[in-house]
């Protein structure tokens, strides 16, 4: 390192280094607070654009109350303008409750369909592969209940996935797997099973009993 004696000198050392890398310097400067400034811009459009969506699908909602037969094209609209926000998830769900009231079994499947491949959130996703399957089997499409199940889902859902393959097999008149898939429903309940549960494991066990 070296030791200047006098103002002048370090000075001197001074305007040489800055005629040097002063243009360096600035640019750094300009160029680390343009990020800077450029990363607040990002963030509070960001900001914007979600509550801009928040706003919309809160909109959205009213109008399936106050105008629901506009309310399928508009949700329709709604899902395909904003795929990656975790309304168009929200949106697909209730798009599927409305279709369920008028027993449209084909439009639950496929607005449900909509909600597992929009959502990121494996709770909700796992609501919605449930609901999936019982309309499944509703639609009386087995062998595809047992595969919307077959996805990985949380454990905690273990109890209603089991349960619900196990009214699949029944169907399917597969009683064996059926009691199966109800024994290890109860086994995954915290706590006591529920009555229709238990129910339905007491009946088939008489059914094959008698059998």
């Amino acid at each position: 390192m070296e030791i200047y004696e006098t103002e002048e000198q370090q000075v001197d050392a001074i305007k040489s280094y800055w005629k040097k890398n002063g243009n360096a310097i600035i640019a750094g400067l300009v160029i680390g607070l343009s990020g800077f400034v450029g990363f607040n811009f990002y963030k509070e459009a960001e900001l914007e654009q979600q509550l801009a969506v928040s706003d919309a699908y809160q909109t959205l909602v009213e109008s399936s109350e106050t105008k629901p037969d506009s309310f399928i094209a508009a949700g329709e609209k709604f899902i395909a303008d904003n795929k990656d926000s975790s309304y168009a998830t929200l949106t697909a769900l209730t798009l599927a409750k409305q279709a369920a009231t008028h027993k449209d079994w084909a439009q639950v499947e496929k607005y449900l369909t909509t909600a597992i491949e929009s959502s990121k959130d494996e709770g909700m996703k796992a609501i919605a592969t449930l609901r999936l399957a019982r309309v499944q089997i509703q639609l009386d499409k087995v062998d595809a209940a047992l595969s919307t199940l077959a996805a990985p889902l949380p454990k905690s859902f273990k109890s209603s996935i089991e349960e619900i393959k196990g009214d699949a097999y029944l169907l399917q008149d597969k009683k064996e797997l059926a009691r199966t898939s109800y024994q290890e429903a109860i086994a995954a309940t915290p706590g006591n099973a529920s009555q229709s549960l238990q129910m339905k494991l007491d009946d088939l066990a008489e059914n094959i009993v008698l059998k």
